[in-house]
């Protein structure tokens, strides 16, 4: 029998063995994003698999003939969509055997969905594969394997030196309890309970009694949950917007757990919320985890979050991580964002809205680059003497689970005909522009998500293991190519930003450009045209620049002068390209008057490139 409480948790023997020390700085850190349930089995040909399969049973690589193997017709069509509403496979000995996948790509963390088990909903489990649903806090799903599965993970993750960041959630529990009233709608009133969903979805007495005997799949998990109290019971949300309903409503049919009351600098915690800390540091000292990502942050009270932060932080310090990081899920505008963590303590945001629509319109042109760039140059706004201050303290991505700013018609960066064309520029904006870097799962392949419609979702959630639900409308092929042309040059990238400090912990600048060498401005849409151009930027450490630049036209190449400091390089000095996406040899710029100082960049279409001082050069 599994463990159904905090008290019998073997936290002092979790504590006793080795642990692994926390990153110097997370800004070296390069994040990638995995729902488990969609990445990989383990049983990908070309990949470290289990020794008694025979060839038959692996699942071969994808091609570009098997782009819609699996909607031929309208009837495998309709079987491909149902398949991607549940379970399709992806476990933690599958994020095994890819780990030599990702440390090859440079990723250097990775950021894995919630683990523990899930409540089962009406249709069975099948809606709840995300993991965000949770019946037990102190087992891991079966799905996914098993909780020493997870340790194996984090082990071997530190051995290609991975560091390993969960997804955990305490604002909310699974579907675990029924109310008299079908689907209650918030409206600041407590509503009566029905009773205590079991493990065939009927119902038991909404007593801690009652709870207890529903082990293992009824009810919720630990027991510390039972008392009726521990839930705030008062329907769904409606308004996202509306305080209190936000922080007092249920996320859907998820049910919210109180808290505790009390302003910040007094919160009283709950007896609910000190037992899944409890747990969650179990969990940290058990597997060696690194970081949390705390799910919905928004829909907890500030007194919770500071809580938990202060709770996890002084803990992981105890045994040996003293940079254990935090990053909330904080929607709403950014100075929302930084207050919040000043507030709560928790060590970073991620940069979803603004950056992630900024970040695309910037690479696909729709808007002026500077938009993207002010979200990190506006320190006033912020409050912050320096926008380096964002380095650290916000994780920055381009594609997600959910693409909540896209509204219903959700869909990767990849699903318009010049997405893949872009790819590459568009994740070299992300990676070497401010903050902490995180790459979603697939982007690197080119995934769509194409699909839209009601239950778009699922289509940003494509499986790379291919499966019943594989990427491009496929089945049964796997999409793990590293002689993908984005994998392969994105890897070239990460490797120069682990070799170059300056761009991890570098000041920023959007650079003016110039098409003449006279006249320089920065990249501007005129007339409703898009900004097909050279777009140039500097990362600044001490005496140290390198001039970044991405090209925005997927078609044509592109030329410009770009300004550089005119403190850090001498007329006549030539940079080194350190990079360029096309491969080819490209001849070293000279520094020549423009704008104060200038260098000419040439970029092939969708192309990137990188210069710098050579060694020993000032500015070295």
């Amino acid at each position: 029998m599994g463990v159904r409480s905090v008290s019998e948790l073997d936290l002092a023997g979790a504590c006793s063995g080795t642990t692994t020390p926390s990153p110097a700085a997370w800004e070296d850190e390069v994040l990638y994003f995995l729902l488990l349930d969609r990445f990989a089995r383990g049983v990908e040909e070309g990949y470290p698999t289990p020794p008694d399969l025979t060839p038959g049973e692996l699942i071969p690589r994808f091609v570009a003939a098997d782009a819609g193997n699996a909607v031929t017709d309208e009837e495998s069509a309709a079987r491909w969509r149902e398949a991607g509403r549940g379970w399709v496979g992806g476990t933690l000995a599958g994020v095994r055997s890819k780990l030599g996948y990702l440390s090859r790509l440079g990723v250097t963390a990775l950021w894995i969905s919630p683990v523990l088990k899930q409540a089962r909903t009406p249709q069975g489990w099948a809606a709840n594969y995300h993991g965000y649903a949770t019946q037990d806090f102190l087992s891991v799903d079966e799905h996914f394997g098993t909780a020493e599965d997870l340790r194996t993970l984090v082990r071997e993750a530190h051995e290609h030196g991975l560091r390993v960041i969960l997804d955990v959630v305490l604002n909310h529990a699974g579907d675990v309890f029924a109310y008299e009233e079908p689907s209650p709608r918030w409206d600041g009133s407590p509503r009566a309970v029905a009773g205590w969903l079991d493990g065939d979805r009927g119902l038991v007495p909404f007593t801690p009694e009652a709870a207890a005997a529903a082990w293992p799949d009824g009810a919720v998990f630990p027991s510390e949950l039972h008392p009726p109290h521990t839930f705030t019971r008062r329907g769904a949300i409606s308004d996202w917007d509306n305080h209190p309903e936000y922080l007092e409503g249920d996320f859907c049919a998820l049910k919210d757990i109180d808290h505790g009351s009390g302003p910040v600098d007094a919160f009283r915690p709950s007896a609910a919320l000190e037992a899944l800390i409890r747990a969650y540091c179990w969990w940290i000292a058990t597997a060696d985890l690194d970081g949390f990502r705390v799910d919905t942050v928004k829909h907890m009270d500030p007194g919770a979050v500071r809580h938990l932060a202060t709770v996890v932080h002084e803990f992981a310090q105890s045994i040996g991580k003293d940079r254990f990081y935090l990053i909330g899920e904080i929607t709403g505008p950014r100075e929302h964002a930084v207050h919040t963590m000043e507030l709560t303590g928790l060590d970073a945001a991620l940069g979803l809205a603004d950056v992630q629509y900024q970040l695309e319109a910037a690479a696909k042109g729709w808007t002026d680059p500077a938009r993207y760039f002010e979200l990190f140059r506006n320190s006033a706004l912020l409050g912050k003497d320096s926008h380096t201050w964002l380095r650290h303290t916000v994780v920055t991505t381009l594609n997600d689970h959910d693409m909540v700013r896209q509204g219903g018609d959700k869909a990767r960066f990849c699903a318009d005909p010049e997405g893949p064309a872009l790819a590459l520029a568009a994740l070299t904006l992300n990676v070497l522009t401010l903050g902490i870097p995180c790459i979603y799962y697939g982007s690197e392949q080119c995934l769509d998500g194409r699909g839209g419609g009601a239950e778009a979702d699922r289509y940003l959630r494509e499986a790379m293991f291919g499966g019943e639900y594989g990427p491009f409308r496929s089945r049964g092929r796997h999409v793990f190519d590293e002689q993908h042309p984005v994998y392969r040059e994105l890897a070239k990238v990460l490797a120069l930003r682990g070799r170059e400090r300056a761009l991890r912990r570098g000041r920023q600048y959007l650079r003016e450009i110039s098409g003449d060498g006279r006249d320089f401005g920065f990249p501007t849409a005129l007339g409703g045209d898009r900004v097909l151009s050279v777009v140039a930027w500097s990362r600044i450490l001490a005496d140290r620049e390198l001039i970044c630049a991405v090209n925005t036209d997927p078609a044509g190449s592109r030329a410009a002068w770009v300004t550089v400091d005119a403190g850090l390089h001498r007329l006549g000095d030539t940079l080194e390209c350190l990079y360029r996406s096309d491969g080819g040899t490209s001849p070293s710029p000279p520094v020549v008057e423009g704008n104060g100082k200038a260098v000419r960049v040439e970029l092939p279409p969708g192309g990137v490139a990188v210069y710098g001082p050579h060694s020993g050069a000032p500015g070295r």
